[in-house]
């Protein structure tokens, strides 16, 4: 009893709730510190209990009764009165095996066993609590439903486990909660739940019991396609997307300054309808996981199993995802293993201790970030970040996880000076634990989830990122290609006339195009912290920065590689990127705004129903240079083959402002060849230089081939396509 009023005990139901006493019977004691009285009523008995304790400990016996029977009690707080069953009346929720398998980091579906969950033992209804805190004094939850008071509901510590459970009758989804934490040195805090599903619209941080009922799906026909599918052999092409700055066409506007957010339903309905319209395939959002800080972007994660409540419920984002799926949209996650927050709510020094983390820094802090370090080599830790991987591919339909800073977690040493990190047991610099969580979560992903993609935003050359597991790579489905970026953008920035002194710097890709099977990103973090826009790094006068652009994203979609354009880029945002404001739309009141978004339009489709452009990717079969050493021009041209290498389409692309006439160049096959897409289209705010009329082979050879084409003029500054058409 002295345990339970001093908030120490470990098993408050093996003194609370209803016992045999020899010599006694049976006896029921509940503690509540706040209750004027209390009482128990039986097979429509009432019985008033004693106070034994003045701190709030109640007892009732029934000295003729040997069996456990059920009962209801009856909490007087002054005027107010509260009725439930006994919260200590009730067996763990949680088995053995499911502890074993937690403890092990193996629990396939920990989400639904730890946090929150409606629960309905013996018919009672109420929500059962899960929480881990292995080195803690004592754990209790706490609500609104008790006045957030840590002494009314403390939790039973299951054997060694380090989880405590408590089944709490007559709550209810959306009943707001906590952990209060006693540590063992005295000190309290107060803690959402890791495994929180829903929580409070910020700057509330408290978790929400979620709904009981499942939701209805209608993307059955969705995920057996994509099931069946090899992803690595479809058109991808990628709209990353921040949705709370989005702000595109079909969305209401906003009533007032206190709803600033629109509903994930709201999103999905206009934000499916442009996409569609510009003829991406897949979005990317952005970390949609819980965040405290709006202008955080969502890296700053502090609910790995929650969808931010900014946007809605996660119903309303359930919704969000298969609103997609019926429009044949994926969606794709950002998701952010490789650290987490110090907010003092959060999960760092969870229990008093480092338990996610590691205690000493050189370890268990990103310096760069401010954050903690997640513990891979903690077996409970790993289930974890496994089961918010599982969470969001399971219970969200999501298509794929885009993995943040790969690169901080392969390597110890990450932006570390001498001395500010440690080794691993051989010396090296290399995570050992984060590297077999990756391998891990990669390996299991795609068996549970066929068809789904785990990308790598992974900045090193580490090799192997995207190669299977089998032959020693990490497993991910695709890497992102930032040399690609860094040197396309590199180049593009230079004014044409110096182009011929860094020519190398655009042709360079293509010896390190097949080591991984690489995305071509052009994202948010290249529109940022002075970089720029896309278009504002292009050179020249007005009309040459468009110019420069559209040929840009000819070169990103003909290149071999899939495809992802940060929102705002197709049609071409001016300013850069600012997360607490909407893109321009009304730039595209504007001629060349507008065209620049109906040649991406365009060029997405074309690249879709273009197999050459895409199902032969990660193959050198699939691409052919035919002049990538025309320096003095600053021209390339190469040709794209499907994987049946039947038709092969030729691009040509022109870097500088000349226009070059009577253009020969040589073409691997002999036959008819049609200019399929040009970008110089006065549809796209180009000057209009087009070669629509079939051109036919000569025996003039050229660039290494038996024949060649003349093509009458090449456009300046930019990128055309040719079909071979037969013979």
């Amino acid at each position: 009893m002295q345990q339970v009023i001093a908030g120490t005990c470990r098993d408050p139901h093996a003194y609370l709730g209803m016992h045999n006493v020899e010599g006694v019977g049976v006896e029921v004691r509940v503690y509540d510190p706040t209750a004027d009285r209390i009482v128990l009523t039986a097979n429509g008995k009432t019985f008033e209990m004693e106070k034994i304790h003045p701190a709030g400990m109640f007892c009732v016996r029934f000295p003729r009764r040997k069996n456990h029977f059920n009962y209801t009690l009856e909490y007087h707080h002054g005027p107010d009165i509260f009725v439930s069953e006994d919260p200590y009346h009730f067996m763990p929720q949680i088995g053995e095996m499911d502890l074993y398998l937690f403890n092990q980091g193996e629990h396939r579906r920990v989400f639904d066993v730890m946090g929150a969950h409606v629960r309905r033992p013996g018919g009672v209804e109420g929500v059962g609590f899960t929480v881990w805190a292995p080195n803690a004094e004592r754990v209790s939850v706490v609500g609104s439903f008790n006045c957030w008071d840590g002494r009314r509901h403390p939790m039973r510590l299951m054997g060694n486990s380090g989880i405590w459970e408590l089944f709490i009758p007559g709550l209810r989804p959306g009943d707001l909660y906590k952990y209060e934490i006693r540590t063992k040195n005295g000190d309290l805090l107060t803690k959402l739940d890791p495994y929180a599903q829903q929580t409070e619209l910020r700057p509330g941080n408290a978790g929400i019991v979620p709904q009981d009922s499942e939701f209805i799906w209608h993307d059955r026909k969705w995920l057996e396609k994509r099931s069946c599918s090899n992803v690595q052999e479809q058109p991808l092409n990628i709209y990353e997307v921040h949705l709370g700055s989005w702000g595109g066409p079909g969305l209401p506007e906003r009533k007032s300054p206190d709803d600033p957010f629109p509903n994930y339903r709201e999103i999905a309905h206009a934000l499916a309808d442009y996409v569609l319209k510009m003829g991406y395939t897949h979005v990317e959002l952005l970390p949609i996981c819980e965040h405290p800080l709006d202008q955080s972007w969502g890296y700053q994660v502090t609910g790995f199993y929650a969808p931010t409540s900014r946007f809605g419920t996660p119903e309303d984002f359930a919704y969000f995802v298969d609103h997609m799926h019926k429009n044949g949209i994926g969606v794709i996650l950002d998701w952010v293993p490789a650290h987490f927050p110090k907010d003092a709510f959060c999960f760092g020094r969870f229990d008093g201790t480092a338990l996610y983390e590691h205690a000493d820094p050189r370890q268990g802090e990103q310096l760069d970030w401010g954050t903690y370090v997640f513990n891979y080599g903690r077996a409970e830790v790993r289930c974890f970040l496994l089961g918010s991987a599982f969470y969001w591919l399971d219970k969200f339909h999501v298509d794929g996880l885009r993995v943040d800073a790969v690169a901080s977690m392969l390597y110890l040493d990450y932006s570390r000076k001498q001395g500010e990190w440690i080794p691993n047991k051989y010396g090296g610099n290399e995570n050992l634990e984060a590297i077999d969580f990756l391998k891990h979560l990669n390996e299991l992903t795609h068996k549970l989830y066929p068809g789904i993609m785990m990308v790598a935003e992974e900045s090193t050359s580490w090799p192997g990122v995207s190669k299977p597991l089998y032959c020693g790579g990490l497993g991910f489905t695709f890497k992102w290609n930032m040399g690609w970026m860094h040197d396309t953008l590199d180049y593009f920035e230079k004014d044409p006339i110096y182009r011929i002194y860094h020519h190398g710097m655009l042709t360079f890709s293509l010896h390190y195009a097949y080591s991984e099977n690489f995305v071509l990103p052009l994202s948010h973090d290249e529109v940022v912290h002075g970089k720029r826009s896309i278009i504002g790094r292009m050179p020249g006068d007005y009309e040459s920065q468009f110019a420069n652009l559209r040929a840009l994203y000819v070169w990103m979609m003909t290149h071999p590689g899939k495809k992802l354009l940060f929102m705002g880029g197709e049609f071409a945002q001016m300013i850069e990127w600012n997360c607490n404001q909407s893109l321009d739309w009304l730039l595209l009141d504007y001629p060349k705004h507008k065209g620049m978004q109906s040649m991406l339009a365009d060029l997405n489709r074309f690249y879709k129903e273009t197999p050459s452009l895409w199902n032969n990717d990660f193959s050198p079969a699939g691409f052919q240079w035919i002049d990538g050493g025309n320096v003095q021009q600053s021209i390339v041209s190469y040709v794209r083959w499907d994987k049946e290498k039947k038709v092969p389409y030729l691009v040509i692309l022109n870097l500088t402002p000349a226009v070059p006439e009577d253009f020969r160049i040589g073409v691997p096959l002999p036959g008819k060849w049609q200019e399929v897409f040009n970008s110089d289209r006065h549809e796209y705010g180009g000057t209009g230089i087009l070669n629509w009329d079939p051109v036919e082979t000569e025996d003039i050879a050229a660039h290494g081939q038996a024949q060649s084409i003349r093509i009458g003029k090449l456009p300046w500054l930019s990128g055309i396509v040719l079909k071979y058409c037969g013979k």
